[in-house]
């Protein structure tokens, strides 16, 4: 693993500042880029932890606040109090202000001297599973880790239309993970999801966890399970180091 520097940073979007945590390997050189898009929770300590081994893994990866507009500077624990927040600040987002939130994202490292401007990669979680899905229409992204991305058959972010409608206009490869025990996402949704990246012909893989509940992949949550964490780490790697170098 390469040793890196973290910084907090703003990225500009019209007059907005979004806030972001990102992550540079300190070794000189340019490195592909990997966006990390939160829980409900904030970019909290879990989402920072995230970029940060992404970084040392040789990318520049930047995770930045997309409830800028709602909150800014929030953050918060798994808790019920927590999930109750979060879960406000969702319905108040929009999905053009967040794929725009995405693309500022996309254009800022793309100013980077370390930034490799060939295409990026997204990883997202919970809600962050959703956005990462609609943001895999941006003509730039490459490569997208979807996990436990909720209501991805139901709707999306200021609409009822599902995000599902806008599988057609995914540009790379989608890697999408479940928990089979996630009561949140009915098997039949997963099923559905891929049923239409398959129709649509986009590259992907669904990849589905015996025993693995919603939040899987997190340390700081009850519903972690290490064994599938791990799997879909290699995974996620294996998805970035294929399609980004």
């Amino acid at each position: 693993m390469l040793e890196i520097t973290t910084q907090s940073i703003a990225i500009a979007n019209g007059d907005l500042a979004i806030a972001a945590h990102l992550a540079i390997p300190v070794e000189p050189g340019t490195y592909p880029a990997i966006i990390v898009i939160q829980e409900i929770f904030g970019v909290n300590a879990h989402i920072r932890d995230v970029t940060e081994r992404i970084a040392k893994q040789g990318y520049v990866a930047i995770a930045p606040a997309i409830y800028q507009r709602q909150a800014p500077g929030f953050e918060t624990g798994y808790t019920m109090a927590g999930i109750e927040e979060g879960k406000r600040y969702k319905t108040e987002t929009k999905t053009e202000e967040l794929l725009s939130d995405l693309q500022a994202t996309i254009d800022y490292l793309y100013r980077l001297p370390q930034v490799k401007p060939m295409g990026v990669g997204t990883i997202g979680f919970c809600f962050g599973g959703l956005v990462v899905y609609l943001g895999a229409t941006l003509p730039e992204v490459k490569a997208t880790s979807s996990f436990y991305g909720a209501g991805i058959v139901t709707g999306r972010p200021g609409s009822s239309q599902p995000a599902l409608d806008c599988t057609s206009d995914i540009k790379g490869t989608l890697y999408a993970f479940f928990g089979e025990e996630d009561p949140s996402i009915p098997l039949s949704e997963v099923d559905q999801i891929e049923e239409a990246l398959t129709n649509h012909q986009i590259p992907h893989h669904v990849f589905r966890y015996a025993g693995a509940d919603h939040g899987f992949f997190c340390d700081q949550r009850t519903s972690y399970d290490p064994t599938s964490a791990q799997d879909a780490w290699e995974k996620v790697l294996e998805l970035y180091k294929t399609t980004l170098g």
